[in-house]
């Protein structure tokens, strides 16, 4: 397995754990200033987990598109993708 996709996993597995913390705080009923900043961590973390698969994506399609001589397939193809993803 690739590296990235290494790094991906480890960076998953760290929001798997933040989110079940936030579940443990849920049930301890803990501050809501707590669990919202908790809230704040694991989105942040999903959306670096987001940026490195989009980057991913884009290097190898983009790599596609230049050996193909593609790039107004691959400049529609990203706008699409990254149109979806900021949602």
């Amino acid at each position: 397995m690739a590296a990235e996709n290494q790094e991906i996993l480890h960076r998953l597995r760290r929001v798997e754990g933040q989110i079940k913390g936030l579940q443990k705080m849920i049930l301890k009923e803990e501050p809501c200033s707590d669990i919202l900043m908790q809230v704040a961590a694991a989105r942040s973390a999903i959306n670096k987990v987001g940026t490195l698969i989009f980057e991913s994506h884009f290097r190898e399609c983009l790599e596609r598109a230049q050996e193909e001589g593609n790039m107004d397939d691959f400049i529609r193809s990203l706008t699409s993708l990254m149109d979806r993803y900021v949602k």
